[in-house]
């Protein structure tokens, strides 16, 4: 009985803050859709986002806020917010997926050097002034898009042995791919020394870019893939004892694994042609929830989703208010608060080690 009880109280603690995570993300949104230079109140952001909401239109009158207000808010603002919540969202559920998957604290959404290859074509597109577009897809973006498949299926098939996957080949073939492809990177910047500011702040991650086509195109790929992992979050879970452990326990694991890889390949692929290459989300959020919520993968996605959304837009909006009207990349924002944050909790691990 007192285990049937228990088990009642930790749901409903876990559904309370994930209810009061959801809370915190709104707030944090309608708060940083009034952060800038145009002064406009939280009331009037609130005003302009909800009345937007399908039956809420009615109720909720927009008179007496400037046109440019709402231009502003909705038309530059919210999809900015939006997709860096879904950039935030993406790379937190699947570098959650990739530390499980590897069982690895260390593993991040870019560990298959997929980044790398997202780069590789944003700088090709740069290099060769590419300015067509297509579906409202600036050339860049799908450059970058192009380059981060392509090198997942070439990491893909250098690490596969007849039917399986192993990690270890894999980590190693992502990582060498990663470092092969940096070093073209880098050759093409010095023969391109003209472009090269705008590799660099490319490299270095914005989404300044943000439209709402991007939303239209990010948001379906990371609600889906988000889905997926908590679909397999019992294997996940599993998986963590082991493969041979997982095999005898009836889970098919080269299965799950190539759907995962796919899938989480797919959204850091998405993310990274839209944003450049953000570090740290990925990383840090994942292990920050594992403390508060625990490793059980039903808890760690959902909440990862959330908070790694509420960490980006946080990062973007400080990105874009800070040296105003100059812009810093959102990418230096998250390594300024991940690179810190990440070295105290490797201090606070090797001291439990220690003790």
């Amino acid at each position: 009985m007192s285990e049937t009880m228990t088990y009642l109280e930790n749901k409903n603690r876990y559904r309370l803050l994930l209810i009061l995570s959801f809370i915190a993300l709104f707030l944090v949104i309608i708060i940083s859709s009034m952060v800038g230079v145009a002064d406009i109140t939280f009331v009037d952001g609130a005003k302009i986002i909800l009345n937007r909401i399908i039956l809420l239109d009615r109720l909720i009158s927009l008179d007496g806020i400037k046109h440019n207000y709402i231009t502003i808010v909705w038309d530059i603002r919210f999809p900015r917010i939006l997709l860096s919540a879904l950039i935030g969202c993406g790379l937190s559920v699947s570098g959650a997926a990739f530390q499980g998957m590897f069982k690895n604290p260390m593993a991040d959404p870019y560990v298959l050097g997929v980044s790398s290859g997202a780069a590789l074509g944003a700088t090709i597109g740069i290099v060769l002034g590419f300015q067509s577009s297509l579906l409202g897809l600036g050339s860049i973006t799908i450059m970058a898009f192009i380059g981060a498949i392509t090198t997942m299926i070439i990491v893909y098939h250098i690490a596969k042995i007849g039917g399986k996957v192993p990690v270890i080949t894999l980590l190693l073939a992502g990582i060498s791919i990663s470092y092969l492809l940096s070093s073209v990177i880098s050759i093409m910047m010095i023969f391109n020394k003209s472009q090269l500011d705008k590799i660099v702040f490319w490299i270095m991650g914005s989404v300044s870019a943000a439209s709402w086509t991007h939303v239209k195109i990010l948001a379906p790929i990371t609600l889906i893939v988000t889905f997926f992992v908590i679909f397999f979050a019992k294997d996940l879970n599993i998986m963590l004892m082991g493969e041979d452990t997982a095999s005898s326990l009836g889970i098919e694991v080269e299965k799950v694994k190539k759907i995962l890889l796919l899938l989480c390949s797919i959204v850091v692929a998405a993310t990274v042609s839209v944003g450049g290459i953000i570090g740290f989300v990925g990383l840090i959020v994942p292990h920050t929830v594992r403390m508060v919520v625990g490793p059980d993968y039903k808890h760690l996605v959902p909440f990862s989703a959330v908070l790694g959304a509420i960490f980006m837009i946080i990062s973007d909006t400080l990105a874009r208010t800070l040296m105003s009207p100059a812009e810093i990349p959102v990418g230096a924002i998250t390594s300024l608060f991940g690179a810190p944050y990440f070295i105290y909790l490797l201090i606070k691990s090797k001291k439990k080690v220690t003790n």
